[in-house]
């Protein structure tokens, strides 16, 4: 069943990416609030990717970044849905962005797929059946020394040199090997999942942000809490993604 919903998910964000692609280059831009862009292409997206997976599972919950909320139904089956993932990339023509889809059971993490249309990579994860790249098996990278490690943020919308989340990130700069700021959590979640990256935190997310990327580091062999080391849960803002417990625990040190 799991491996039924990962194809689904698959089949759906190439959907999604397929827009992304057809609107790159004829979208126009409005803004939810300062700095947080949206586009036709989100919403165009979103119709995309919800309207397969409802015909496919008529009586699934949903949630959306653009205004999809739908009950979660039979069997407690919700899928959570970012449709552009890294949109001010997407804006700027920074490929670095993508579309991601995770499923939930009872609020269980059981299916995910992440979807990068400018590489046409597909990260794919299923609960106890591993993480795949384009089905090859993912691993994270091992590191465990956070000064050996390539770690990445993401930082608030129009955030403030006063904000603690930019204290954060200035405290793992000398601390880390390097620390990046990307733009896209979905991608950097399923980089950390392919060892491309060695750890990520933010505590400014949403849960389609999370979904699909959290179990992908899951499935891959890292570990996922809050900042502060604690159980990370979808519905709140904080995460924080490792190759390995030990890398995990120096980098609670460092940012708690």
């Amino acid at each position: 069943m799991i491996a039924d919903f990962m194809q689904a998910a698959d089949e759906a964000a190439r959907l999604g990416g397929q827009v992304l692609r057809t609107w790159s280059t004829r979208f126009t831009v409005t803004e939810k609030s300062r700095s947080n862009l949206v586009t036709e292409a989100d919403f165009a997206s979103q119709k995309v990717i919800h309207e397969f997976l409802h015909r496919r599972y008529p009586h699934h919950g949903f949630l959306g970044e653009e205004g999809l909320e739908h009950p979660t139904g039979a069997g407690g089956y919700r899928w959570v849905i970012d449709p552009l993932d890294g949109t001010s990339n997407y804006v700027h023509g920074f490929p670095y962005y993508a579309v991601s889809i995770g499923l939930e059971e009872q609020g269980e993490l059981i299916a995910a797929a992440i979807y990068d249309p400018t590489r046409d990579e597909m990260f794919l994860a299923g609960r106890g059946l591993g993480a795949t790249l384009n089905r090859r098996r993912l691993k994270t990278s091992g590191e465990r020394i956070v000064g050996q490690a390539m770690l990445v943020a993401s930082l608030p919308v129009a955030t403030t040199a006063e904000d603690p989340a930019v204290g954060r990130f200035l405290s793992m700069i000398p601390k880390a090997q390097t620390v990046q700021r990307t733009g896209s959590a979905a991608l950097n979640l399923a980089y950390v999942a392919a060892g491309r990256l060695d750890g990520f935190w933010s505590a400014s997310l949403k849960p389609w942000d999370m979904a699909a990327g959290v179990l992908l580091v899951r499935e891959a062999g890292g570990v996922v809490t809050t900042i502060r080391g604690g159980s990370f849960e979808l519905e709140v803002p904080d995460l924080l993604a490792a190759a390995t417990g030990e890398l995990q625990q120096e980098m609670v040190r460092i940012l708690a």
